[in-house]
């Protein structure tokens, strides 16, 4: 009525009332009434908003990767922003004009410049490893941009969700990765033979080794029984060279003795046969016939035997010879007794 009007804000919205061009009244959550035709009212959102963003851009190896991300803000300064963009509600409390795609670009304009130069720096397999640096570097470049400081924002956070190449460089990289993965399980294959194998060498040439020291000992063992073989065998040659010098001794002792015992024998034989030949010297001119008679056993038969000894010597002269067997049994039964 009469162009007087009543309107309300919440606490997140800060208001500035102009009246003539002059600034009537300003603050959070204001209600008040005004007179429309010369008033003009802003109404600046103070609550955190996200601003998604996605962008492309080359790489040093000029492949193209796309940045995924959002980036959190506040307005910190609503009069500096109310002074660059249109915020002018009218009296229902609507916008007359939409703003907000405009903000919204003007960030993701700021963040992709902040990148740009980044990411041309960088390989695409390092651009895809690189979404933490491209979070510092947005973030950086946001909080030092003229015109995110003219603006009066304030960066909350920055988020890159993915960084990601074309989808033929995407199955490229799948493949040489697979490839890289597969050579790599090979590698892995073969060093793990490979260390098979050489563990397999350690232990045949540990057991090669032991079969060495186990065929010294047995040459030293051998070694050892030859040197005590010959030790032996020397001893033993010993032994029986003093044995042998001791027999030889003995019998050289024998030899001696034998020859003092017959020396001795000889010596006792002469004295024996010059006894003898004394004895039988006064006898060897002596008839036997003599020597029998004078005999001590020259008896009546010893005569009958030197009778027919005589009858023996001279049978040739003897004609005829008669013996009884009176004779004869009387001689057999004298011999007898």
């Amino acid at each position: 009525m009469f162009g007087i009007r009543f309107i309300k804000f919440d606490a997140m919205t800060h208001v500035i009332h102009y009246k003539k061009g002059r600034v009537k009244r300003e603050g959070r959550g204001l209600a008040f009434y005004y007179y429309e035709p010369s008033s003009s009212i802003a109404a600046v959102p103070l609550g955190s908003n996200d601003v998604p963003f996605i962008f492309n851009e080359t790489t040093l190896d000029y492949q193209t990767v796309s940045i995924q991300g959002q980036i959190s803000y506040r307005v910190s300064d609503a009069k500096k922003i109310s002074e660059i963009l249109d915020f002018t509600v009218d009296a229902d409390g609507l916008y007359k004009k939409d703003e907000s795609e405009k903000l919204t670009q003007r960030i993701i304009n700021e963040a992709q410049t902040a990148t740009s130069s980044l990411i041309h720096s960088l390989s695409l397999k390092d651009a895809l490893r690189s979404a933490k640096s491209f979070e510092e570097k947005i973030a950086e470049g946001l909080k030092s941009a003229g015109a995110v400081n003219a603006l009066g924002l304030d960066i909350l956070s920055v988020n890159v969700l993915a960084v990601k190449a074309t989808p033929e460089m995407e199955r490229a990289l799948e493949t040489e990765t697979r490839e890289g993965i597969q050579q790599g399980a090979d590698q892995a294959i073969y060093a793990r033979r490979n260390f098979a194998v050489e563990q397999e060498r350690k232990i045949k040439e540990s057991e090669l080794n032991t079969e060495i020291a186990v065929e010294e000992k047995k040459k030293q063992i051998v070694e050892k029984k030859a040197e005590t073989e010959i030790l032996t065998a020397e001893n033993n040659k010993k032994l029986r060279e003093m044995k042998i010098r001791a027999d030889i001794s003995v019998e050289n002792e024998r030899q001696k003795l034998i020859e003092t015992r017959v020396q001795n024998s000889r010596k006792e034989a002469d004295a024996q046969g010059y006894t003898i030949e004394t004895l039988l010297k006064p006898y060897r001119t002596m008839d036997w016939k003599t020597l029998a008679a004078i005999g001590k056993d020259f008896n009546a038969n010893s005569q009958v035997a030197m009778a027919f000894r005589l009858l023996a010597e001279n049978a040739e002269k003897i004609g005829t010879l008669n013996i009884t067997p009176d004779l004869l049994q009387s001689l057999t039964e004298k011999s007898d007794k």
